[in-house]
């Protein structure tokens, strides 16, 4: 493993095998996000927010509005405001009012926004690709299968919790 201390260290090796599981996947998760966060840094001079954000209306052309991002992102109104505050001064996003609702806006890549945001989702995935390169395909593979069965598992609790 490593030598830098992570939420994985703070398992014991008799603890239960489901809590190390855990740590050791949320390790990872931290890990890769780091590594994303630290390149769109210094290769876009930009953050995983903004990134997130762009992703968002580039997969909706005739934009989206601010309280659907809020959702889809799971941030807060405030945290989309000031986001789409600085894309907008930069030319990356443009803010339109709803004619039906003064109170919202929709919000759309602009052309800058969509060439900017292409360069960066293509280096994103060559990223990602790569933190996994090492890992044989049957490994990968068997572990999607695995986190969508735990995925089904978690979701199916919740719903039988409330």
């Amino acid at each position: 493993m490593t030598d830098t201390p992570d939420l994985e260290t703070r398992a014991a090796p008799d603890d239960h095998h489901a809590l190390r599981l855990w740590l050791r996947m949320l390790t990872c998760c931290n890990l890769i996000e780091s590594e994303i966060r630290s390149r769109l840094r210094t290769e876009f001079d930009t953050t995983l927010p903004r990134f997130d954000l762009m992703a968002q209306l580039q997969r909706a052309p005739k934009g989206m509005k601010m309280g659907e991002l809020s959702r889809r992102m799971m941030v807060t109104n405030g945290n989309i405001t000031g986001i789409t505050d600085q894309l907008e001064k930069e030319g990356m996003v443009m803010r339109t009012k709803v004619e039906t609702d003064r109170r919202s806006s929709v919000l759309k890549l602009t052309p800058q926004g969509r060439r900017v945001f292409t360069r960066m989702a293509r280096a994103h995935e060559g990223w990602v690709k790569g933190m996994f390169a090492d890992l044989p395909e049957d490994h990968r593979d068997a572990l999607y299968q695995a986190l969508g069965e735990l995925k089904l598992q978690v979701v199916a609790a919740r719903k039988h919790d409330r």
